[in-house]
């Protein structure tokens, strides 16, 4: 079904109803959340809550593979459709990777699934589309209103019967960790090179085209699109802050610290590729920041838009104003948070071959405060 789908190879496409479909009533909706995650992120863990938020991707995408999947990341959790072949082994992925996140990072992560019949039965529509900023890597998007339907049960804040039914029993967890393979980030955080990024959740306007529009236009960024990753501020750390982490996603049974030492040599030979330019087995390192700057998520499903961007800094003021005033008038909420870095979770397919996509947060926080914001501006409405 998926992959059947004509892609929207530019931005201003996901904005568009002709790229999107019905998804088919026997795939399941996976939603996952961080409970907790603003507190996590406080106490600076905001790394720790990207990758566990991004670990169902990384299962569900493995558990498919080759085939495709619709997926998108929110920073503390993700979104996806998995076809019904692989149904009863999805349920095992997400409740072994809920397993996995307490056992060794501590923390909760909430998954839930349905079949896409159950959400349509209960008043939601499930439509989906193929965004593919570069052949071969393409992110879900979602609109209908039944992905935010399913997220909300999730977090047990939306229709009861719908939660019960997405619960994914603990009893299907065996222990054995999910396959997160190609699960990564080996970037230093990317600092701006405008003079501020901006993590952006934006929920109920009713025209995103236009509102995109509006934000690339002050923040002077028509010509580019809303982005922040550029091959100029993509380095390779040695060692990141991401090593430990990705040794305890992967550690096998040669423990933590042998896997530690793995990532940080293969970390080290990859940053020595990129300064002294040379190419290896296949990986061009130059040709790779290039991709890894364009496969980036950008994120819209049902009536939400989240977007992480670089914005000159004498222009943040011009962008929270038109913001304020739009919310003032009722047209939609928004939560709103400046760093003056992002971060990237990677997840690397192939590499020699092209095949990555990546995960953009804001710093200091992103997504989180930003949606603490947005939880209170819900409060007050």
């Amino acid at each position: 079904m998926f992959e059947m789908l004509k892609s929207m190879t530019s931005v201003t496409n996901v904005f568009e109803a002709d790229y999107y479909r019905t998804a088919p009533p026997d795939w399941l909706a996976v939603s996952t959340d961080v409970q907790g995650s603003t507190e996590a992120v406080e106490k600076g863990r905001q790394k720790t809550v990207n990758f566990v938020g991004a670990s169902a991707i990384a299962a569900l995408r493995n558990l498919c593979a080759p085939a495709d999947l619709p997926f998108q990341f929110g920073g503390d959790g993700a979104m996806a459709l998995v076809p019904p072949n692989h149904a009863g082994k999805a349920l095992v992925e997400l409740a072994r990777a809920r397993g996995f996140a307490m056992r060794e990072f501590g923390l909760s992560l909430r998954v839930g699934a349905a079949p896409v019949a159950a959400i349509t039965r209960a008043g939601g529509t499930v439509l989906v589309g193929r965004y593919e900023p570069s052949p071969g890597n393409p992110f879900g998007m979602f609109a209908g209103g039944g992905m935010d339907m399913l997220e909300l049960a999730v977090k047990e804040r939306g229709d009861p019967d719908l939660a019960r039914l997405c619960r994914v029993p603990d009893e299907l967890d065996d222990g054995e960790p999910p396959d997160l393979t190609g699960l990564s980030c080996r970037w230093e955080p990317l600092v701006s090179q405008r003079g501020a990024v901006i993590a952006l959740l934006v929920v109920g306007d009713k025209d995103h085209c236009r509102l995109y529009r509006d934000l690339c236009r002050l923040s002077d960024s028509v010509e580019s699109g809303l982005r922040v990753a550029s091959p100029e501020n993509l380095n390779p750390g040695w060692p990141g802050e991401g090593t430990m982490i990705e040794a305890r996603l992967g550690r096998g049974r040669g423990g933590v610290w042998r896997r530690w030492l793995e990532v940080a040599g293969q970390t080290l030979l990859v940053k020595l590729m990129y300064v002294f330019g040379v190419s290896l087995g296949g990986f061009d390192p130059v040709r790779y920041r290039e991709e890894a700057a364009t496969n980036t998520a950008f994120v819209k499903h049902d009536d939400t838009l989240a977007v992480v961007f670089d914005c000159p800094s004498d222009r943040v003021a011009d962008l929270r104003s038109y913001l304020e005033e739009r919310e003032a008038a009722g047209d939609l909420r928004f939560g709103f948070h400046v760093s003056d870095r992002a971060l990237m979770t990677c997840l690397v397919g192939n590499a020699a071959e092209g095949r990555h996509v990546h995960f953009m947060d804001g710093g200091d926080g992103g997504y989180t405060v930003a949606a603490k914001r947005l939880k209170a501006a819900a409060a007050v409405r």
